[in-house]
């Protein structure tokens, strides 16, 4: 083995070693007494110190040989480990650390002075009588890491006690003469060591024949053979889909039956491969412990983290992705999150808060939370700042849901904090920590309770390397869509596209069980065709894949819908990185290449989704730039006798669609079960009947034959009601400044609006008209009877 890759072998083994340093150091401050962990912190020091002197690293040497002397006498009971002994001993970490890359980058220790470092560790060393303890039994030190074979009593002994090698030569010499008793017994009696001592030779001789063990049954791999390996399976990969495309012609069974072989073996080869390439989460996980109390300390918190599931395992490219995001997220949960520890007690809480980190497989993908107690996000100051930057108008903050609310802090530069510090409140952070997630196809979101806490929940792939997609035709070239994103398939055949289609707001949408689902027409986005909205085939019929995007679904208009199958992710060339619509390439079994598409892009790409990726900004972003130029948008329906209709949209909540079967009677009011609670519907037709009429219109209850009612789902004084009309027409953006005198009860007055005189609804009359008002009470107690 040359020089070269002793270091090397000598850098991998120090960077594992650290990391577990910071887990067992701070592990140690909260549990001094933890033997086990103090003679492991002991003997890796002790090995770094050694391998050190060997290669000729001299500084490294003299810092680790002050920060073993501290852990000797910790480990020998003269002194207890507190908080400024984990702090020096932490900072030696990070020095041994910033040394272990320096020799990585450029073979030397790089131009140093760690002389206040020095003097740091020797001064704690050199604590007032009254600080240190009573010298107790010494702790086990243990051999050096990775040692050859399990060392013998003998020299466990020498290295733990004062016992001397003519002592251990003697009482060996005493066993050749024929004494039946084991060494440490001799030593015992010769008084050399103390039966205590012996217990504790025989723990370690114990620990390092198991880590001997290990060794011998596990070796290290470049993680660049890895990826090489895996870059050759993915290749077999595609080699068997060629072949298996092939075989579908094929009739001679000879060579079915190696094909099938063929496809069954390189599937395991794939599995095992993939295996080999899986880590667990807490490999990421270990360095937490260590931010959360650097953070913690410079808040002037206390704070402790709990871990479950840290087996939970991903492919190795997804744990580098999620490294920095997850690092983020725990730093601002215990600054941002947590309270400081009279506030914590003053809300009758513990002093210290409770950081939880779970992570567990579900549905083909990772789950991981990152979980506070503290105080929750304040979703008034959320508001009030998206209002005051102009992100939200007032009349939309006052609509959106908390959800919604809590989500914007993902917006680019947006902060509550109402003071910067070196960990955060300049905006910048959360909105990185969104994108890098999302670029490896994985979606965050953020629940909170005030008083009680925050989760932020992160869902991320198993894997990039090979993913199943569904393949799609457009404009003559294929296209993959990944199965993570894909909902479902819809196929209207040609009488159906005329009804099932309709246009919002210049835009198409389907009505996909009562629901509006935008369209996105793939050859549009791709400039693949000439007439952007003729995506059918020669029948007539039109293909819609449901995909979903940030929770947002949407239908991709194709050509044609081929299959399912595996493929290998092969990543774009430089050139095509910046554009957003596809995340990538495969090769398909034909030999030609199909490219993948990025589903969250193309949902931006064609305005589904606005570039913050805020549902309730893209939805109302119109509504901004109409006022700006003092238009308004308007909500455009069919009246009753033909006329047109229209309400302002800020005061609308929703577009739904109910089945007659989910409208009931209460006493003479339509009702429906809407979202937990019981929702009055107002018809239309019927409120703005004349009285004599008005009475018998009331009392009819629906036709069971009639199709599902149109419903406005609107708010009045904070109640919200639905409003069934004959039919939506469009949304539209106008000045509306032509004005005339109102012709019937329930209309404000009537305008123009697209050259058409259009009445606008006075919602506070339409409901005095309809005298929902009256059977408030009624439904109140009906809804708390839904509920229960």
């Amino acid at each position: 083995m040359s020089d070269s890759d002793i270091v090397q072998d000598f850098l991998v083994e120090s960077y594992e070693n650290l990391d577990r340093l910071d887990r067992e150091l701070v592990g140690l401050e909260k549990n001094p007494q933890d033997r086990d962990a103090l003679a492991s912190v002991f003997r890796t020091i002790h090995t770094i110190k050694g391998t050190c002197g060997f290669l000729g690293f001299n500084q490294l040497e003299k810092v680790a040989h002050v920060g073993e002397n501290l852990l000797t006498r910790l480990r020998d009971g003269q002194l207890t480990l507190n908080r400024e002994l984990t702090t020096a001993l932490l900072e030696m970490v990070d020095a041994v650390r910033q040394m272990l890359g320096s020799i990585e980058a450029t073979g030397g220790e790089g131009k140093r002075d760690d002389t206040k470092l020095i003097a740091t560790l020797t001064r704690v060393q050199q604590l007032p009588e009254a600080q240190a303890v009573s010298k107790a039994a010494p702790l086990p030190a243990t051999t050096p890491e990775g040692a050859a074979s399990p060392a013998s009593i003998g020299d466990i002994l020498m290295q733990t006690t004062g016992v001397t090698s003519a002592e251990i030569q003697l009482a060996t010499e005493k066993q050749k003469e024929g004494d039946p008793r084991r060494l440490g017994e001799i030593l015992v009696e010769q008084g050399a060591v103390q039966p205590g001592d012996i217990v504790d030779a025989l723990r370690i001789q114990q620990s390092s024949r198991a880590r001997t063990g290990a060794s011998e049954s596990t070796i290290r791999v470049d993680t660049g053979l890895l990826d090489k390996v895996m870059t050759l399976v993915g290749e077999l990969v595609l080699a068997r889909n060629q072949i298996l495309q092939f075989t579908s012609r094929m009739k001679d069974t000879s060579f079915l039956a190696a094909s099938h072989r063929l496809n069954l073996i390189t599937t395991e080869l794939q599995a095992g491969i993939m295996k080999t390439r899986m880590q667990p989460i807490g490999n990421i996980w270990g360095q937490f412990p260590r931010t959360v109390r650097d953070v913690a300390l410079g808040c002037g918190k206390e704070v402790g983290i709990e871990m479950e599931g840290k087996e939970t395992e991903l492919d190795k490219t997804i744990i580098e992705a999620i490294k920095d995001p997850l690092t983020h997220l725990v730093r601002n949960s215990v600054d941002h999150g947590i309270e400081l520890p009279g506030d914590r007690v003053k809300a009758g809480k513990e002093r210290a808060g409770r950081l939880i980190l779970r992570a567990f497989h579900e549905g083909g993908q990772v789950n991981i939370e990152i979980s506070d107690d503290g105080a929750g996000l304040n979703v008034q100051r959320i508001r009030k700042k998206a209002v005051e930057r102009g992100v939200i108008t007032p009349e939309q903050a006052t609509r959106m849901p908390e959800r919604e609310i809590f989500n914007l802090i993902f917006l680019p530069g947006f902060s509550t904090a109402e003071k910067v510090t070196n960990v955060s409140g300049r905006g910048v952070g959360m909105d990185v920590v969104k994108t890098n997630v999302e670029k490896i196809g994985g979606a965050i979101d953020v629940q909170s309770t005030p008083g009680r806490g925050t989760t932020v929940r992160v869902k991320i792939p198993l894997t990039l390397a090979i993913i199943p997609a569904l393949v799609v035709t457009c404009g003559g070239d294929r296209y993959a869509i990944p199965q993570v994103s894909l909902l479902e398939l819809v196929r209207l055949k040609a009488d159906q596209v005329s009804k099932g289609i309709e246009l919002v707001h210049g835009a198409p949408v389907y009505r996909l069980r009562g629901r509006l689902l935008p369209l996105v027409y793939l050859s549009r986005e791709l400039k693949l065709a000439a007439d952007t909205r003729c995506a059918t085939k020669a029948d007539g019929a039109i293909n819609i894949v449901v995909v979903q995007a940030d929770e947002r679904r949407f239908g991709l208009v194709v050509d044609q819908i081929n299959d399912t199958e595996e493929i290998v992710v092969k990543p774009l060339r430089k050139q095509l990185k910046t554009v957003k619509t596809f995340a990538g390439s495969s090769i398909m079994g034909d030999g030609k290449v199909a490219l993948i598409l990025d589903v969250l892009g193309l949902a931006q790409r064609a305005g589904v989704i606005a570039e913050t990726r805020d549902r309730a900004l893209t939805e109302k972003a119109t509504d901004l730039a109409a006022s700006a130029q003092g238009k308004q948008t308007f909500l455009l329906f069919a009246g009753p006798g033909d006329s047109r209709m229209a309400v302002p949209l800020t005061t609308l909540a929703r577009l739904e669609e109910f089945p007659v079967a989910q409208v009931e009677m209460s006493g003479s009011q339509w009702v429906t079960q809407y979202r937990g609670q019981i929702l009055p519907l107002v018809r239309l037709n019927v409120a703005l009947e004349e009285r004599r009429n008005k009475l018998r219109a009331l009392q009819a209850p629906p036709s069971p034959d009639a199709g599902p009612i149109q419903v406005l789902v609107l708010n009045h004084d904070g109640r919200p009601f639905g409003l069934v009309v004959e039919r939506i027409l469009d949304i539209v953006e106008d000045r509306a400044d032509v004005r005339s005198a109102a012709t019937r009860t329930a209309v404000l007055y009537s305008v123009v609006i697209g050259d058409r005189v259009t009445e606008m609804l006075d919602i506070p009359a339409i409901l005095r008209c309809a005298d929902v008002s009256t059977n408030r009470r009624g439904l109140a107690t009906k809804s708390a009877e839904v509920a229960n």
